[in-house]
């Protein structure tokens, strides 16, 4: 085996794709737990996003998924800085914007935008679908040549909403067409990294195969990345070119798309794998599966060594006395944190 980083990872269709946008390294979010009224002592730290190392390449997708809690979300909001990293760097086109104030961290807002999970709660329902489209050209001082009301009246028609419904409040809309206002406003700008924080968990199954068909012909029409963050491995599958698999705060493995779900080697993964339903009964029925005992630890205390040690059947005394760093397995650009790497491959 061979260590290599996150950012050596770009092989076959990124190695010939475009520039490197984003890069994360050694990436935490630490929230302090405290005791006290009046004088707050802290006794301890929430390890939210413990060293994380992501890179994404221009028009690609990176597919970030993991069980609730793993610090998924909390990965989206660094990235585009709705929170501020407690260490580790964010590199986007060149230029650190880890610890940028709000003045200096406007101009790279035009170019990461971010789409939320909950479409009822991420709209100000005081606003009209106008303004609220309209909101970043106004943030930003953007002047459209056609004018604003027209510009966003195109976005509407561009994601499948009605133009003439743009003096409509969010309420009288239904879930899938609030998340394509949510599309909408962040398109606007026409950004070159949008980070989609699960935006199609809290829609119907029907309605999430058609957002996640605008993504993809939105992103082949301006050239977008995407760091797409889910639980459902399905929607993963469809729609990256490569996947990051997050556990208690940490990355366990990452490959291109086929590669890992063929030959995925942490254990952790072939237990999310094997979870998946197949459609075929026969295949279903063969299938192995990977039941995981006890709950995920606590990562205001997580386990020494390998994170995953406490619920893996392949655990042995050095998975609690070191822990494994992401290194190379098989093909270029598979990495995986695992002392005892599976040989076989996903059934």
């Amino acid at each position: 085996m061979s260590t290599t980083t996150s950012a050596e990872q770009a092989t076959g269709k990124q190695a010939a794709g475009g520039e490197l946008l984003l890069e994360t390294r050694g990436l935490q979010r630490y929230f302090p737990v405290t005791q006290g009224i009046i004088f707050q002592k802290q006794t301890g730290a929430v390890k939210a996003v413990d060293g994380v190392d992501l890179s994404i390449r221009a028009g690609e997708t990176l597919g970030v998924v993991g069980e609730s809690g793993c610090g998924k979300t909390t990965t989206g909001r660094l990235v585009t800085r709705l929170d501020e990293p407690t260490g580790g760097t964010i590199s986007f086109m060149g230029s650190d914007i880890t610890h940028l104030n709000r003045a200096r961290m406007r101009p790279f807002r035009r170019e990461i935008q971010m789409i939320f999970q909950d479409p009822f709660s991420s709209l100000n329902p005081r606003q009209t679908v106008g303004t609220i489209i309209g909101a970043p050209f106004d943030i930003q001082k953007v002047k459209s040549e056609t004018g604003t009301k027209k510009a966003v009246q195109t976005l509407m028609e561009r994601v499948g909403l009605n133009p003439e419904h743009y003096n409509r409040y969010p309420h009288e809309f239904s879930g899938g067409q609030r998340q394509r206002i949510g599309v909408a406003r962040a398109l606007a700008l026409r950004p070159k990294l949008i980070v989609c924080d699960e935006p199609v968990s809290a829609l119907d199954v029907s309605i999430q195969a058609q957002i996640v068909n605008l993504l993809e012909d939105l992103q082949e029409e301006f050239d977008l990345a995407y760091l797409f963050i889910a639980h459902d491995l399905s929607v993963i599958r469809h729609i990256s070119d490569r996947v990051a698999v997050m556990y208690l705060g940490k990355v366990v493995e990452t490959a291109d798309r086929d590669e890992l779900y063929n030959h995925a080697r942490h254990p952790y993964t072939h237990a999310l794998l094997s979870a998946v339903p197949e459609a075929d009964p026969d295949a279903e029925e063969r299938r192995e599966r990977i039941r995981l005992t006890g709950d995920v630890p606590s990562p205001l205390n997580p386990p020494s060594g390998c994170r995953f040690r406490t619920r893996c059947w392949k655990a042995q005394e050095i998975c609690a006395a070191e822990e494994p760093p992401l290194m190379q397995i098989g093909a270029p650009g598979h990495q995986a944190a695992c002392h005892f790497p599976e040989e076989r491959d996903v059934v």
